[in-house]
């Protein structure tokens, strides 16, 4: 009986770091599946940012057509009281002397440089966003990156600089993570990334084991944006935690 209880209880001995391991393994797993559900929410919502500026675009576009639509009636009702004016006579342009061709004015329009924005410049980020849902993190980085360079000024420039940092972080490239979206809080803060800049500025800094510098930057968001999501108010809170600051 004795050796009974000797063999038992040296089972359960080394059953206990096994226990150890597992639950150790259990903590990274739950950690990995919480960072993923992260990426795939932030990953929506760069979507549903993407839909609401095409809505924008759209109620804008409209607006515009209404308005030369009633321009247009306008000028019709106007010119209901009288009969339109004849074009009048056209004046000949200056002959050429004998023996020399008529010369024709140089084509300035073909040589303007074509605007950097617009359409074509929104095409591009929408490209290098597709590139990013599809995993292609080395592609949308070029795309972002030339958007950006590109469009300093356009309203979506922005959101491309944090993306541009999320396409470091996917890949675990934290330290230019940091850099870009230090560079977004810093040049784009009024922009509608300008707190998810800076939240995941802090993160990044804790993954980089700055834990002070982490902790500054979260003790500045509530400051630089009391207007922020409840969503971006609940995670500050919770990195805050994780990350031991006071």
């Amino acid at each position: 009986m004795k050796s009974f209880y000797s063999r038992t209880l040296a089972v359960v001995l080394l059953a206990l770091p096994s226990a150890a391991v597992a639950q150790r393994g259990d903590t990274v797993y739950m950690e990995d599946r919480l960072n993923q559900l992260q990426q795939t929410i932030t990953m929506l919502t760069g979507q549903v940012e993407q839909l609401q500026y095409k809505n924008q675009q759209l109620q804008q576009q409209m607006e515009k057509m209404q308005a030369d639509y009633e321009f247009r009636l306008d000028q019709v009702e106007k010119g209901r009281g009288g009969a339109p004016r004849p074009p009048g006579p056209t004046s000949p342009g200056p002959t050429p002397p004998a023996g020399h061709p008529p010369t024709t004015p140089p084509n300035t329009a073909s040589a303007a440089p074509p605007p950097a924005g617009g359409a074509q410049g929104e095409q591009l980020y929408h490209d290098a966003f597709k590139l990013l849902q599809d995993g292609d993190y080395a592609g949308a980085e070029r795309s972002f990156k030339s958007f950006v360079q590109r469009n300093p000024q356009h309203p979506l420039a922005g959101n491309a600089q944090y993306w541009l940092g999320e396409t470091y972080y996917a890949r675990r490239d934290y330290q230019n993570a940091m850099i870009s979206f230090a560079e977004g809080y810093k040049v784009y803060k009024a922009s509608p990334k300008g707190p998810d800049n800076l939240l995941k500025l802090g993160i990044t800094l804790a993954v980089l084991n700055k834990k002070q510098e982490a902790c500054a930057v979260f003790a500045r968001f509530n400051q630089d944006y009391p207007r922020a999501t409840d969503l971006q108010k609940r995670r500050v809170d919770q990195e805050r935690q994780k990350n031991g600051c006071g």
